[in-house]
């Protein structure tokens, strides 16, 4: 899903020791460019640097996403693949009193800034307290990859498989007419992943009968995906009348595949953990999980903003607490919001 998993979502998902399966609602060069991001990272960085050149000015926070990117890199023409001159944090530049001046008059030296991009965390954290630095800019052939600061590290830490072999990541792809060009470009970046890892699954689905699952473990797929019309948001079943209830089809799915020895997830409607645990117990090997996701810093998804009007009665609890001590009278009021 375009809205659940993209880079962020999947290098997260496989610190976690799961996989992030990369949407094909994008360009087919656009999604093996994702894929290449997380496969060639070693630490789950959710930074998506700002690149300026040393003339620009920074006239309004809009640059650092309201606080989303803490800094902006200075290069020499303010593409990615330049020289990189400095970087400006936006703590600093919220105390300047004279924001029209040139971002190069003022922002911090890159001297001992940069690292390699396959640095993993423990070497960045040893390299920050080296050089005295908060911020430090992950480099991979000349190009700024990722920017990462002191509470990145931090947050990091708690990451499980930071270090423990190679991240796995998925590619969705159809059977459309128009998924040729794709395959041939995620064939291209498959060809260049067998290079470096000899294994590389292949998922059919989604299924949700014996018939249909039968014919994709022939083929030789190396996972099902169980699911048809059971998703959250999903009208599969009522727009095109097909589907199939999804405790029934993991169950009869799960009881040829196992016979194979092929793992099976469930796929549609995953919303808590008892949903987890019941596919578990009617056969599936694992889950996957969207609008479980989909509001998590990690989801690509959109920001949707709605302002509200505080409305207190004149003797609510809220409007008492306010009041202080001296308040005479406690009375069970409600608060209520409107929409603006």
């Amino acid at each position: 899903m375009d809205t659940v998993t993209e880079s962020h979502m999947a290098v997260s998902m496989a610190a976690l020791g799961g996989i992030g399966i990369l949407h094909s609602n994008a360009a087919s060069s656009d999604q093996a460019a994702m894929v290449r991001s997380v496969k060639g990272r070693r630490v789950p960085l959710l930074s998506a640097p700002v690149f300026m050149s040393r003339g620009d000015r920074i006239h309004n926070d809009d640059v650092f996403n309201h606080g989303a990117n803490p800094y902006v890199l200075v290069t020499e023409s303010g593409a990615p693949n330049s020289k990189l001159l400095g970087y400006m944090a936006s703590r600093d530049w919220v105390k300047l009193a004279d924001k029209e001046v040139k971002i190069y008059d003022y922002m911090v030296s890159c001297k001992d800034m940069v690292l390699p991009w396959s640095s993993d965390l423990g070497k960045i954290e040893e390299f920050m307290a080296e050089k005295g630095r908060d911020v430090a800019a992950m480099v991979r052939d000349d190009e700024v990859v990722d920017v990462v600061g002191k509470e990145d590290v931090e947050r990091n830490k708690g990451y499980p498989k930071l270090g423990v072999g190679s991240w796995k990541v998925g590619a969705a792809i159809g059977t459309r007419e128009s998924d040729k060009e794709r395959l041939e470009e995620l064939i291209e970046m498959i060809k260049y992943i067998k290079k470096m890892y000899s294994d590389l699954d292949v998922v059919g689905g989604n299924v949700v009968t014996v018939s249909q699952a039968h014919n994709l473990i022939q083929a030789g797929v190396d996972g099902l995906r169980v699911g048809m019309g059971s998703g959250s948001i999903c009208t599969t079943q009522e727009v095109c009348a097909v589907g199939r209830g999804q405790a029934t089809a993991v169950y009869k799915v799960a009881s040829v595949a196992s016979q194979s020895g092929v793992p099976v997830i469930a796929d549609g409607r995953i919303s808590n953990s008892g949903h987890i645990v019941k596919a578990l117990t009617l056969g599936a090997s694992t889950v996957m999980m969207g609008s479980f996701l989909a509001g998590s810093t990690e989801a690509p998804g959109a920001y949707e903003y709605q302002m509200w009007i505080s409305y207190k009665g004149q003797n609510s609890k809220a409007r008492v607490f306010e009041k202080g001590s001296g308040a005479l009278e406690l009375v069970n009021c409600l608060i209520e919001f409107f929409i603006l």
